[in-house]
């Protein structure tokens, strides 16, 4: 029996290993591989940063719709929610974060754009603070001290790794910029995805397709604002390459990695769920921080990047001032959790009193 609980054991630390890696795998992929489609901040002929983006949800709606079909035809495989024709009723209360999906993504990827990989996670490192602007604005819900000093933590990594970027002659102030708002969307993205998942049945996956179905079209018009045609069309078309095979090779490629970014969109959402499911919240978190120590250190090496040791300290205060809020929050709740247990506990026994007085009236 107790090797049988060794082994059982085992095969649970196992499976944790192997989804935490997997997620590692998805998410630093998905970043250097859009790095690579978005190219640096000095754009050209096909240059088209919005068109990656959409695509890439266009990708992502498919991968969703498809998944749903092979349920029906492998249940015992699969597990994914009916999806098909969108309900008008849905889409209007869809709609405002859908709005805000397309001003996540599209933010996302032009600090992506303008940013390196190294800088990236600083320069978007901003969304557990404004999380905490938007609830109490939005939510009306107070935050701890101990979580406000977090959060100053994170701000003061944020402008130490800004003022070093500066020194070291590569910032990029709309990365910043681009960083800020897009750690303005993330926090809204969070806050009205709880509000709007209800009309979905709870269902992660439906609001995925839907979003993505929507952000697909709203991007039209939101390419043709900001003069993309000329590079979507040479993109199209490839007038910007000659004949040769190298060419050919590298257009393939090129169309090849479009796909593969719209699949790991697609993946993403599943191996964070996933990881959530076999560890918990806190430990997602904390192993998300972890991922952008560790892609911070790949791209230095991948780019050959040299940076200052104040660059490298505020690369840490952010992940420490990240791990504390994290920590606060888990005490928070499991303080929470203890009161509202004392609180069940205490009505269940003012029931039995109340009952039993009445079976002595009686």
């Amino acid at each position: 029996m107790e090797n049988k609980r060794e082994d059982s054991l085992f095969l649970k630390y196992a499976k944790v290993v192997m989804v935490v890696a997997l997620y590692w795998v998805v998410s630093i992929s998905m970043v250097f591989v859009n790095k690579t489609l978005l190219g640096g901040a000095v754009g050209g002929k096909t240059d088209a940063p919005l068109f990656v983006t959409w695509f890439q949800c266009v990708v992502t709606a498919l991968a969703c719709f498809g998944a749903s079909k092979l349920t029906r035809l492998a249940p015992h495989l699969l597990s994914f929610p009916e999806l098909g024709q969108m309900e008008g009723s849905v889409v209007r209360k869809v709609l405002p974060l859908s709005v805000i999906f397309v001003g996540m993504i599209s933010t996302n990827n032009l600090c992506l754009k303008y940013l390196g990989v190294a800088f990236y996670y600083v320069g978007r490192s901003l969304t557990t603070v404004f999380n905490v602007v938007f609830t109490f604005f939005i939510l009306g819900q107070r935050t701890s001290m101990p979580a406000l000093v977090s959060c100053a933590v994170i701000v003061g990594g944020f402008w130490l790794g800004v003022d070093q970027e500066s020194v070291s002659g590569s910032l990029s102030v709309m990365g910043v910029v681009f960083g800020v708002l897009a750690s303005i969307f993330v926090s809204l993205n969070a806050i009205f995805t709880k509000k709007i998942l209800p009309a979905l049945d709870g269902s992660v996956w439906k609001l995925s397709y839907y979003n993505n179905v929507l952000a697909s079209i709203l991007f039209l018009p939101l390419m043709a604002v900001t003069g993309e045609g000329p590079a979507i069309y040479s993109l199209l078309t490839g007038a910007t390459t000659t004949t040769t095979t190298a060419s050919t090779t590298t257009t393939t490629t090129f169309w090849g990695m479009m796909v593969l970014g719209g699949l790991f969109g697609f993946a993403i959402g599943y191996v964070t769920g996933l990881q959530i499911q076999v560890t918990s919240p806190l430990t997602h978190n904390i192993s998300g921080t972890a991922k952008a120590c560790t892609q911070t250190v790949l791209a230095m090496w991948w780019y050959q990047e040299v940076k200052t040791v104040l660059w490298w300290c505020s690369n840490w205060v952010v992940l420490a001032g990240s791990l504390a809020y994290t920590r606060v929050k888990q005490q928070e709740m499991k303080r929470h959790h203890r009161i509202a247990l004392k609180e069940a506990a205490r009505d269940k026994e003012e029931s039995e009193r109340l009952s039993k007085g009445e079976e002595a009236a009686t």
